[in-house]
């Protein structure tokens, strides 16, 4: 057998099924390829900051591979339309015999997927579909009456289950190595046309290696205090994990296996930071199998169905000034220009920011989520989404629509000190502990001395007029 893998958001050596399967099977060596989607991803709205971490990623895979004697080819199949034929050319001129890849959950990239299946099976190669990028394969736990899960709680109680009557999370060593090809691995692009970051990498080394050792560093320095330290933004206390998993440069199955591992071989109860850092892993699986299980959501409707008839307001200032970071709302304000400047937002900013979107100023989700995506370098459909619909009250175990954060409230709960404000807001650098939170209390004159806007909007009365819009 001769195995062609076809990598996509598994940029990795180690627990990777496809590969490892290949390898196993191999006869005659393996071959990898990564196809270049740059109008797909365009339409995707995938970030420059997210491709160029690809890019970089793949670089070092490359290296990995040269010493496993896997060439990894780079071809452009600029639409997912493009990516059997592209696919089948490469089989044919390397005499490949098999394709392998791990399934991906997304609506566009499963019908891109049988299609490859289907073009593959009529030209008498196989196929092999591998189930790698989750914990679970969706649909594995079910409701008694059959359905998916719509409730984050009870659906981590069944995959906790499920787990361990497979006694536990197992992961792949590195490859065997292969036999040696007469390929050449491709080139690795620098840039892709139209998707150049200015943003500097240096802040993001890629690759699997350095993947591993964040996982490393987090498990023995930070995780122990995740639980108090998680919904600070000042503090280095979260993993930084999100944008390798969703470039698939580490695997959940390696995430949870490790935390476990630190929690005495448990995945809940036991020591608060681990068992409560897997529960947040477990959240991107729940929002995974919510693709599949309810594909409209996918298709920029909300889960909720008869969220549909909620009267978003056309304010298109109000929109630019929360894009901006110029709302008058500091703690949504240093959100917003975290994100543009580096590409990536804490998770608690993205709730506050996302609710300060959809109810202070009653703008549609749906251009939050999708200029999130533009930006983030962990931009993945499911968890975007998810936390966005949570956010707007239009999801699947989403925030009950009464329930509106008080950015003010919000910014002393998890920003007390203002150091976070502080490092992106310069301009209001100079205030005490008590007016970085609200300027707006501040008496006029010292106002007018800070050069920054004053409130866009009133909280109480923009509260009441969500209410009253989703009542409606």
């Amino acid at each position: 057998m001769k195995p062609l893998v076809w990598l996509r958001a598994d940029l990795r050596a180690r627990d990777n099924t496809a590969l490892h399967c290949a390898c196993r099977r191999s006869g005659r060596g393996v071959l990898a390829v990564f196809l270049l989607a740059p109008d797909q991803w365009r339409e995707h709205d995938m970030a420059p900051v997210r491709v160029d971490f690809t890019l970089r990623a793949l670089r070092e895979l490359s290296k990995t591979f040269e010493g496993r004697n896997i060439p990894l080819l780079i071809r452009r199949a600029d639409r997912f339309d493009d990516a059997p034929q592209t696919l089948l050319k490469i089989a044919r001129e390397h005499n490949c015999d098999e394709l392998h890849f791990n399934r991906e959950y997304e609506l566009n990239e499963r019908r891109r997927d049988n299609a490859v299946a289907e073009l593959f099976t009529q030209n008498n190669i196989k196929v092999h579909a591998h189930h790698d990028q989750l914990l679970l394969e969706p649909g594995t736990v079910r409701t008694q009456s059959g359905g998916f899960y719509t409730v984050y709680t009870p659906f981590r109680k069944a995959v906790y289950a499920e787990l361990e009557s497979r006694g536990g999370v197992e992961t792949l060593d590195l490859p065997k190595r292969q036999p040696d090809l007469p390929t050449t691995p491709d080139p690795v692009p620098e840039t892709i046309n139209g998707y150049e970051s200015d943003i500097n990498p240096e802040a993001w080394p890629a690759g699997e290696e350095v993947a591993r050792r964040r996982l490393k560093t987090f498990i023995e320095s930070r995780i122990a205090s995740y639980k108090q330290d998680r919904d600070t933004p000042s503090i280095d206390g979260t993993s930084r994990l999100s944008h390798h998993l969703a470039a698939g440069t580490i695997s959940p199955r390696q995430c949870v296996a490790t935390a476990a591992e630190a929690n005495g071989g448990r995945l809940d109860p036991g020591s608060p930071g681990p068992a409560h850092w897997i529960s947040e892993v477990v959240w991107r699986e729940f929002y995974k199998h919510i693709l599949v299980g309810f594909p409209r959501v996918c298709m920029h409707q909300p889960f909720r169905l008869e969220t549909r008839a909620i009267e978003w307001r056309d304010d298109e200032e109000g929109f630019e000034a929360w894009r901006q970071g110029r709302t008058g709302f500091p703690i949504v304000d240093a959100a917003m220009r975290c994100l543009t400047r580096t590409g990536w937002m804490h998770n608690r900013l993205r709730m506050i920011s996302a609710m300060f979107l959809t109810k202070d100023l009653l703008i549609d989700w749906r251009l939050g989520e999708k200029h999130f995506m533009r930006h983030l370098i962990d931009g993945d459909l499911a968890s975007n989404n998810g936390g966005w619909q949570w956010s707007a009250s239009t999801g699947t175990d989403a925030a009950p629509y009464f329930r509106i954060f008080n950015p003010a409230s919000q910014s002393r709960k998890c920003d007390p000190e203002g150091a976070f404000i502080r490092a992106w807001l310069p301009e209001l650098a100079d205030l005490d502990e008590k007016s970085i939170h609200d300027p707006s209390q501040l008496p006029g004159l010292l106002r007018s001395q800070l050069d920054y806007p004053e409130p866009i909007v009133d909280h109480r009365k923009a509260r009441d007029r969500a209410i009253a819009a989703f009542k409606k």
